[in-house]
């Protein structure tokens, strides 16, 4: 992997994680929780993937502006069509979110600022 030689051989050497470093642990934390209930450890099933959905993306997915049923989103993830999310396809749904949800904030400011522009 084109990164893997700027990740810190040992944790112990490590200096304290920054808030996005955090972050991106959180999710490969997340990511784990799920990937380890059946089949692979390594990967989500439909039925993984449907709880860490429900579990763990009820608020941002809202955002989605057609929230897709489970199967159509595993199916959009599921590049190399095994019937398992790996990491990285389970990533492209985090990105699509976290896009989403982006927009969707500055919407929100704007229309806020517009209506409070009105109030003058």
């Amino acid at each position: 992997m084109f990164y893997s030689h700027f990740l810190p051989q040992s944790q112990q050497s490590q200096a304290p994680l920054s808030e996005l470093e955090r972050a991106m642990d959180s999710i490969i934390d997340v990511f784990h929780q799920y990937s380890r209930r059946e089949g692979d450890r390594d990967t989500l099933s439909r039925g993984e993937l449907k709880l860490l959905i429900e579990k763990q993306l009820s608020n941002y997915l809202k955002h989605v502006k057609n929230k897709a049923t489970i199967d159509q989103i595993m199916k959009d993830l599921d590049v190399n069509k095994d019937a398992q999310l790996s990491f990285g396809e389970v990533m492209l749904l985090v990105t699509r979110v976290t896009c989403a949800t982006h927009e969707h904030l500055h919407e929100h400011q704007h229309q806020h600022q517009h209506q409070h522009q009105h109030h003058h």
